[in-house]
Formats: C-alpha cells, structure tokens, sequence
C-alpha cells in the first residue's frame, strides 16, 4: 500500500557532501500520508547493527545522532512527504547502506513500520 522511494546514494571522495532523500508514495502512485509519521534515516554496514542517524518526528522536531552533529542534518517538506538528509565533511566511516523509515501513528498506529530498500554511499579517500 505504502513504499519509500530512496535517492542520493552513490560515490563521494573524502571530504565531500552528498544529500539522501526519500519520499512516500501510496499504491495509487500519490505522494504522501494522512496519518501522522515520523520520518528517519538509518545507517547498517554488513554485519553491523542497524544505528540510528536522523529524523523528524510527527510533530515536525527535527534530531541527529549525537556523533553526527554538525556534519549531518535532516530536512522534509511542507507536505511531510519527503525528508532530505545533508550529509557534509564525508569520511570513508560513513560508507554503508542507508535506509529510510516512516513510523505510523493516529488510526494507522497498528501499522508495522515502513522501509526503504536502501541507499549505498560509498565515501573514497
């Protein structure tokens, strides 16, 4: 009913910055939601846990992982619909697969949540 479309990933040199954005679409092919949702993105290399980097909450609060401030920040749109992660000062630390996530809340609390297939960025020196 609901997917996430994932975009930015890809090669950066050190140093450099990239930007991730994901969007909802519903089956119908519109953009977007009606029930209230956070809206995040999360890092996982290959057999590594899956860590937390960004998100904005359903009231529109806006949070970045402790160890990523300053260097990374998080932005949606007026219609909540998409959220852009800034990504600036890139190491090789920061390749591996990023992944987008939507929790649900008002009458669509019940639903699981909602993520994306992944995104990889891959920093070079």
């Amino acid at each position: 009913q609901v997917h996430l479309q994932e975009s930015g990933g890809g090669s950066v040199r050190t140093g450099g910055s990239r930007r991730l954005s994901c969007s909802i679409f519903r089956s119908d092919g519109a953009s977007g939601a009606t029930c209230s949702h956070d809206m995040g993105w999360y890092r996982q290399a290959p057999g590594k846990a899956r860590h937390y980097v960004a998100d904005i909450d359903r009231d529109g609060v806006k949070g970045v992982a402790s160890d990523l401030r300053g260097r990374f920040s998080i932005s949606q749109n007026s219609a909540k619909s998409t959220i852009d992660l800034e990504m600036t000062a890139l190491s090789p630390e920061d390749t591996t697969q990023y992944y987008c996530r939507v929790r649900w809340y008002d009458v669509c609390a019940h639903w699981p949540d909602t993520w994306g297939q992944g995104v990889l960025v891959d920093v070079s020196s």
